[in-house]
């Protein structure tokens, strides 16, 4: 497939992108505010990151067993699936990330309570379970519900006819999604889920709200000590840019790999 306009467009943005990182990367060389404030926040980088991998691959899953449950033939599956789409899509991130933490967390530990306490079993406390893992948790309910839209258009573009075809040289349901439907429809697949993962390391952000120690919140705690705010913040955003431009661009690079190679993934030669 012959290259896009878009894609023959000389990346002036990125030009101007790389100088302004440079720019900021000079005065964190020569500047020891900018030093101490960089070397601060950069503790949080490791928390923003498990965060995000943790939440988005459980996500997936959750989204790929959504999705397949849309599509099924029962319909108590398909109406439990689009319950649980429709609901979570309908909550802000933010509001969702609280009624994890402080309603849905205790009530979790109330239910294994009634579980394990008649096993003899120590019971839970609700402190036990941290709040980072309330905040992963929350993102992980959140994504699941986008993701699994996701992997539902993918499947759903696959030609139906290929599915009949292997259904009638007598390959199994399971047999049929693994080798036929989800290797084409991972090509349709891919870009939009490696775009919901960098809005994930954006609304990874959010759990600052909960005192968990990421980028965000050790910003927000030297700003407020040391009244640096614009500083602190330039480093922050920086930091963020820095993870999220780096993805977009090895997603484009993804993207015009599959075009020029449509049949890598599918199985095609």
């Amino acid at each position: 497939m012959p290259p896009s306009p878009q894609d023959r467009d000389f990346p002036w943005w990125l030009v101007a992108a790389i100088a302004i990182a440079m720019l900021i990367t000079w005065q964190i060389v020569a500047d020891d505010l900018y030093s101490q404030i960089f070397a601060t926040v950069l503790k949080g980088v490791r928390i923003t990151a498990f965060v995000t991998v943790v939440a988005f691959l459980a996500a997936a899953a959750i989204g790929l067993v959504l999705a397949t449950m849309s599509l099924s033939r029962f319909l108590i599956l398909r109406q439990i699936a689009r319950f649980y789409i429709e609901i979570v899509r309908g909550i802000p991130i933010l509001v969702l990330l609280f009624y994890i933490a402080f309603v849905g967390a205790p009530a979790l530990v109330i239910a294994v309570n009634t579980v394990i306490e008649p096993l003899g079993l120590d019971p839970m406390r609700t402190r036990d379970l941290s709040l980072m893992w309330r905040a992963i948790l929350a993102l992980t309910i959140g994504y699941s519900a986008f993701i699994a839209e996701v992997f539902r258009a993918g499947i759903q573009s696959v030609d139906p006819g290929q599915s009949e075809a292997a259904k009638a040289l007598g390959f199994s349901g399971w047999q049929r999604f693994r080798l036929i439907v989800f290797p084409q429809a991972l090509r349709t697949i891919l870009p939009p889920l490696g775009n919901d993962f960098i809005a994930l390391i954006k609304d990874s952000s959010l759990v600052s709200v909960l005192g968990v120690a990421d980028v965000t919140q050790l910003g927000k705690i030297y700003a407020s000590g040391s009244f640096r705010y614009m500083e602190t913040y330039n480093i922050v955003a920086v930091i963020y840019l820095m993870m999220t431009i780096g993805l977009s661009l090895a997603l484009r690079a993804l993207e015009r790999r599959l075009r020029q190679r449509p049949g890598k993934l599918s199985g095609k030669k």
